[in-house]
C-alpha cells in the first residue's frame, strides 16, 4: 500500500467523522432504499456525495453525472449501471433522474436529484443528510480515495484510482460500501469500533460489526471482510489462546492507519496490552479493563475506545452483560474424573473447546490477580492434552459451586435461554395477545420465543389490515382466540408441545368458510355470527333435503336405519361429485391462465421486436445525411434546415391567407401579386428580426459553432414568420366577417333568438338583445372561419393545377425521356 499525503480525507477529525457517518447512515435508512440492492445503495450514496450544495439557484441538489461514469464508481460496467443500479433507486422513488440532451437531440447526461436529501434540505439545517458544501466535499474527496476510479482532466494532475478501484464485479458494490461505513466508523488509530451484544459465535464479532453495518447476516458480513483482507485495506487481529484456538479479536483498517502515520508493529504491540491487562480483570470478560495499563491510546473514541474494539468474538462476553465475580467461594470440591473431555468447562459454561481459554495469561501477563488464584493442577489433562504447569483463574471454584454434587456443568446457551424466559415480550401489544398462555411461553427456549413472536407479530398485522375501523383491537382479539382454544382442549396443562400447539393451533385462524373474515363461524370485525356460515350451513341442508326427497321418491318404504344408510351414501356421492366438479373447474381456470401467460408472453415478445425494429429504423434515420445541405448524421434534416421549410410554409401559407379575403380567387395573377407582396413583407420582418438577434450575442460567440449559428437564425425566422402569420389570420377573419353573407348570418341568429321561448314576452328586453347579440357575433365569427376554410381550400387546389400544369410543360431530358419510354 502506497503512502499518503498529508491532508488527505482519511485524517478526518472525530466530530468531522461522527457527520458524515451519521449522514450516511440516515441515507441508507431512508425508507425509500429499503429493499434496494447494495448496487442502488452505494449508487445513492455516491450520487449523494456529488450532489450540489444550495445556493438558491435552479439546479440545486442535483447531480449531473452518465451511466459510464457511475458504473465506474460501482464497480461494474455502463450496462449494468443503467439496467440494475438506475432502475432500482428510480422505481423505490429514491432517486428522480432527467436526460439532458444537445440541440440535435442527442443524450449527454444525466440529471440525478436525490430525493432524501431533498427532503431533508426542505425539513430543516438541522437534518443529518442536510451537509453544508464543504462537508459534501470531504465526503466525496472519501469516496474518491477509497473507490474512485481515477480520471486523468485535460490540463489538470490526474486524480489516481482508489483503494478498491481495481474491485470490479459481483458483489464489488458491497465491498465499496463496507469499506466506506467501517472507515467512517474507526479511530485515528484506524480500530474499527466493534459491535457489542451477543453475536454469531461461529463467525465472530469482526464479522457481525460489518454485517450490521451493512444491514446483511454475519455470514455475507464475514464474506465482506475476508475480501477486504485480500485486498489489503484491512486486517483482523485475533489472539491465539494456550489451547491453539482464537480468542479475542479487533479490526484494523489499514489506510486509515497509515494517514495518521500508525505503524503496524505498534498496533499488534497494543493489542498484546489489551489482553495481558483484561486476563485480570475483577469483571472478565464482562468488563473494561482500565485504560492507563492498556499501553492503547483510546483515539477520538474516547477511554476505552481501544478496548472496544477489542471485544471477544463470543457471544457469551457481550458488553451489554452486568459485570459480576468472576469466581465464587467453592462449596463442594471437584468431583472429577480426569479423563472425559467434557469435564474442562467449568461452571462459567463454556463449550469444550474453549476449556483452556486462559491457561496461558497468569504467565504472560503476570498481573496480581492471576498470581492469587491457586493453580489447579490436580484437574488433569483437558482433551488429551499433558499439561506440565497450568495456572487457570482460579475457575475451579466456580465449576464446583454450578456442577454441583453431581459435577455436572450447564451449557452457557441454556443459561442465557433461561435468562430470557423471564417474561413476555416488551411489545405491549404482543404481552396483551400472548397474555393468555404466558405459561406456555415460559417452557420455551430461545429460538421457540423468537418464533412464536414473529408468528405473533405477523398475525396481528393481518387482523389489523382485517380490522380497518378498529386496528387497535387486534391484541385482544388474537388473546381472545387463544382464550378459545385453550378452553377446547382443557387448559394450558394438557398441552403437551407448547411451540408446535401455539404454531399450529393456537395462533392460526381456522375459517370455517371462503371469508377471510370468518374464524371457527365468528366474524373477526364485528364478534358475531358469520353470515357466510349461515349460507353454507343453509345450502348443505337444503342439499340434505332434497337427496333426502329423491330417496323417498326413488325407494319408498325403505326403514329408518336403511334409509338413513342410503341417504349417507347418497350424499357422499353427491358430496365426491362436487369435489370432481371443483376439481374441473380448478384445472379450467389453471389452463386458462396458462393461455393467458402464453399469450402474454407471446405479446410481449411481439412488442419487443416492434420496440427493436422501431430503434432499428430510428437508428438508421439519425445516420441519414440532410436532405438540404448535406450535414451528417442529421436525421435526414438538420435542425436549421428543419426551420427554414417551417418558415416557407408559413410565408406561403401567409400570402394564401391574405389573398382569400384580397383578391380575386378567380384571377392568378392578382392571387399572384398579393402572395409577393406577403412575401416581400415577411423577408423583410426575418431580415430585422435577425439583426436584432445577431446585435444581441457578442462577436465572435457564434464563429466557433457554424451548424449552431445557422440554426439560431433560422429559429429566429421562424419566430417572426409565425408572428406575422397570425397577424394575416386575424385580420382575414376580421375582413371576411364584414362580408354579406356572414352579415347575413349574423341576422339570422340575432332574430332566432330573440324568438327564443323565453324572451317572446319581451322580444327587446335587455336581455333578450344581449343574447340576440352574442349569438349574432358567434355566428358572424363562425361563418368568417368557415370562409376562409373554403377559400383556401380553393387556392391550394390551383395551386396544385398550376404546379402540375407547370411540371407537365417541363421538357425531360435524355435519361429521363429513356426511363419513361422503357
Amino acid at each position: 500500500m502506497g503512502e499518503l499525503a498529508l491532508g488527505n480525507p482519511l485524517q478526518l477529525s472525530k466530530a468531522m467523522r461522527e457527520r458524515l457517518l451519521a449522514a450516511v447512515l440516515a441515507l441508507l435508512g431512508d425508507p425509500s432504499l429499503a429493499g434496494v440492492p447494495d448496487t442502488g445503495r452505494l449508487g445513492a450514496v455516491v450520487l449523494y456525495a456529488k450532489s450540489r450544495a444550495p445556493q438558491r439557484r435552479p439546479d440545486d441538489n442535483l447531480t449531473s453525472i452518465w451511466g459510464a461514469e457511475l458504473g465506474r464508481w460501482l464497480g461494474m460496467s455502463e450496462s449494468t449501471a443503467h439496467h440494475a443500479a438506475l432502475p432500482s433507486l428510480r422505481r423505490s422513488g429514491a432517486v428522480r433522474t432527467r436526460v439532458v440532451r444537445d440541440a440535435q437531440g442527442h443524450p449527454t447526461g444525466l440529471d440525478c436529484l436525490v430525493m432524501p436529501l431533498w427532503r431533508a434540505r426542505r425539513a430543516g439545517a438541522g437534518h443529518p443528510l442536510a451537509l453544508s458544501k464543504a462537508e459534501l466535499a470531504v465526503l466525496l474527496r472519501l469516496c474518491e480515495v477509497l473507490f474512485g476510479p481515477g480520471w486523468a482532466p485535460k490540463g489538470k494532475e490526474p486524480v489516481p484510482a482508489g483503494l478498491l478501484a481495481a474491485r470490479t464485479g459481483r458483489g464489488a458494490a458491497t465491498d465499496r460500501l463496507g469499506l466506506l461505513l467501517m472507515v467512517l466508523s474507526t479511530n485515528r488509530r484506524g480500530w474499527l469500533q466493534l459491535c457489542p451484544g451477543s453475536v454469531d459465535t461461529s463467525r465472530g464479532r469482526p464479522a457481525a460489526t460489518v454485517a450490521r453495518l451493512l444491514g446483511c447476516s454475519a455470514a455475507a458480513g464475514a464474506k465482506v471482510l475476508s475480501r477486504l483482507q485480500e485486498h489489503g485495506v484491512a486486517d483482523v487481529e485475533r489472539r491465539t489462546t494456550g489451547s491453539g484456538l482464537n480468542g479475542k479479536s479487533r479490526v484494523r483498517l489499514m489506510p486509515v492507519a497509515e494517514a495518521h502515520g500508525c505503524a503496524v508493529r505498534e498496533a499488534h504491540a497494543a493489542v498484546n496490552a489489551v489482553f495481558s491487562d483484561l486476563a485480570g480483570t475483577a469483571c472478565g470478560d464482562h468488563g473494561a479493563a482500565g485504560d492507563s495499563e492498556t499501553g492503547v491510546d483510546a483515539g477520538d473514541f474516547g477511554a476505552g475506545g481501544g478496548e472496544s474494539a477489542g471485544v471477544a468474538d463470543l457471544a457469551g462476553t457481550a458488553e451489554l452483560h452486568a459485570g459480576h465475580a468472576s469466581v465464587v467461594t467453592p462449596v463442594v470440591p471437584p468431583q472429577l474424573s480426569g479423563r472425559f473431555s467434557g469435564e474442562g468447562r467449568g461452571g462459567e459454561g463454556r463449550r469444550p473447546e474453549r476449556a483452556c481459554v486462559r491457561e496461558d495469561q497468569a504467565a504472560d501477563s503476570g498481573d496480581t490477580g492471576a498470581e492469587s488464584t491457586p493453580p489447579v493442577a490436580e484437574d488433569g489433562p483437558l482433551r488429551g492434552e499433558k499439561p506440565k504447569e497450568s495456572s487457570v483463574e482460579g475457575r475451579d471454584g466456580q465449576r464446583a459451586a454450578d456442577a454441583g454434587a453431581g459435577g455436572r456443568p450447564k451449557a452457557m446457551g441454556w443459561n442465557k435461554a433461561q435468562q430470557r424466559r423471564v417474561g413476555l415480550p416488551a411489545d405491549l401489544g404482543l404481552r396483551v395477545a400472548l397474555g393468555p398462555v404466558g405459561w406456555l411461553w415460559e417452557r420455551l427456549n430461545g429460538w421457540q420465543q423468537d418464533r412464536v413472536e414473529a408468528v405473533a407479530k405477523r398475525e396481528l398485522g393481518r387482523l389489523k389490515n382485517l380490522l380497518l375501523m378498529q386496528p387497535d383491537a387486534a391484541p385482544q382479539l388474537l388473546a381472545d382466540r387463544l382464550t378459545d382454544r385453550l378452553e377446547e382442549i382443557g387448559g394450558e396443562a394438557l398441552v403437551r408441545s407448547p411451540y408446535g400447539w401455539l404454531i399450529r393451533k393456537g395462533l392460526v385462524q381456522r375459517p370455517a368458510c371462503s371469508d377471510m373474515r370468518c374464524d371457527d363461524g365468528i366474524r373477526l370485525d364485528t364478534g358475531g355470527e358469520c353470515e357466510n356460515c349461515g349460507n353454507v350451513i343453509h345450502l348443505r341442508r337444503a342439499r340434505r333435503a332434497r337427496v333426502a326427497a329423491q330417496v323417498d321418491r326413488e325407494l319408498p318404504g325403505l326403514e329408518v336405519a336403511q334409509r338413513r344408510q342410503v341417504l349417507e351414501d347418497w350424499l357422499r356421492q353427491q358430496a365426491a361429485l362436487d369435489a370432481e366438479d371443483f376439481v374441473w373447474r380448478r384445472e379450467q381456470a389453471a389452463a386458462e391462465q396458462a393461455r393467458q401467460d402464453v399469450a402474454r408472453a407471446a405479446a410481449q415478445e411481439r412488442a419487443e421486436h416492434e420496440r427493436a425494429a422501431i430503434a432499428a429504423s430510428e437508428a438508421v434515420r439519425r445516420a441519414l445525411p440532410c436532405e438540404d445541405c448535406g450535414q451528417e448524421r442529421a436525421a435526414g434534416l438538420c435542425e436549421a434546415c428543419g426551420y427554414r421549410r417551417r418558415t416557407e410554409a408559413l410565408t406561403v401559407e401567409a400570402g394564401l391567407v391574405a389573398a382569400a379575403w384580397s383578391a380575386d380567387l378567380d384571377d392568378p395573377d392578382d392571387v399572384a401579386a398579393v402572395t409577393a407582396r406577403v412575401r416581400q413583407a415577411l423577408e423583410t420582418d426575418i431580415a430585422t428580426a435577425q439583426r436584432e438577434f445577431m446585435e444581441l450575442v457578442e462577436p465572435g460567440e457564434l464563429d466557433t459553432e457554424p451548424a449552431a449559428a445557422a440554426a439560431a437564425l433560422a429559429f429566429a425566422a421562424l419566430q417572426a414568420a409565425q408572428q406575422a402569420a397570425r397577424e394575416y389570420r386575424r385580420c382575414a377573419l376580421a375582413m371576411l366577417g364584414r362580408t354579406e353573407e356572414a352579415e347575413a348570418e349574423a341576422r339570422r341568429a340575432y332574430v332566432t333568438e330573440q324568438k327564443r321561448r323565453w324572451f317572446r314576452a319581451n322580444p327587446n328586453g335587455a336581455d333578450a338583445v344581449a343574447a340576440a347579440t352574442k349569438a349574432a357575433d358567434t355566428a358572424r365569427e363562425r361563418t368568417a372561419q368557415y370562409l376562409l376554410a373554403m377559400r383556401l381550400e380553393q387556392l391550394h387546389e390551383q395551386t396544385a393545377r398550376d404546379r402540375l400544369r407547370e411540371l407537365a410543360a417541363r421538357p425531360l431530358d435524355g435519361d429521363t425521356a429513356g426511363a419513361v419510354i422503357a
